[in-house]
């Protein structure tokens, strides 16, 4: 009896399965088509080493001041060394406060990323919804992300159709 239970359920779920149409896409592949995207990451590049460059360089400015401070600390008064010892901790917290402004979670650099990259991806989804809706695709899956696929037949593969439906064709 329960035999035939298990076996009922396997086939119940087997026809269900069959019911359900999948596809698969590979983002990675289709941004690296959109020319777009590559310039927009060079633009993220650019502007986030500029930024990185400005942080350094209190970082350094910090570093000197303590070094200074290191090597004159036996010639200065108490109101001398408090002086300067606030001098270097508002540097240092110069420092921290514009990397945080700049790399912070909701800084500066993931407003422009979100600026630059939402566009994209929102004109990529929409051309998956589109073909996922005309071909009655269930489930699309980014086959690029860690997500444990460990094949995926190329027939179930529509990135290609994905880029070709944005305006790029790469055959």
């Amino acid at each position: 009896m329960k035999k035939f239970i298990t076996m009922c359920l396997f086939v119940f779920v087997a026809m269900a399965a069959n019911a359900q149409k999948f596809a698969l896409v590979d983002m990675d592949y289709i941004l690296k088509n959109i020319p777009a995207y590559e310039r927009a990451n060079e633009q993220l590049n650019q502007v986030s080493k500029k930024w990185q460059a400005e942080v350094e360089a209190l970082n350094t400015e910090a570093s000197t001041m303590y070094k200074n401070y290191q090597n004159e600390v036996v010639f200065l008064s108490q109101e001398q060394k408090k002086t300067r010892q606030t001098a270097i901790m508002d540097k240092e917290k110069e420092a921290s406060d514009l990397k945080k402004k700049y790399f912070g979670p909701e800084g500066e650099l993931f407003k422009k990323r979100e600026a630059l990259m939402t566009p994209i991806q929102d004109e990529i989804y929409s051309a998956v919804k589109d073909i996922s809706d005309y071909r009655g695709y269930s489930l699309v899956i980014d086959r690029s992300s860690n997500n444990g696929i460990i094949f995926g037949s190329p027939k179930i593969d529509i990135s290609n159709e994905v880029l070709e439906k944005l305006g790029y064709s790469n055959k």
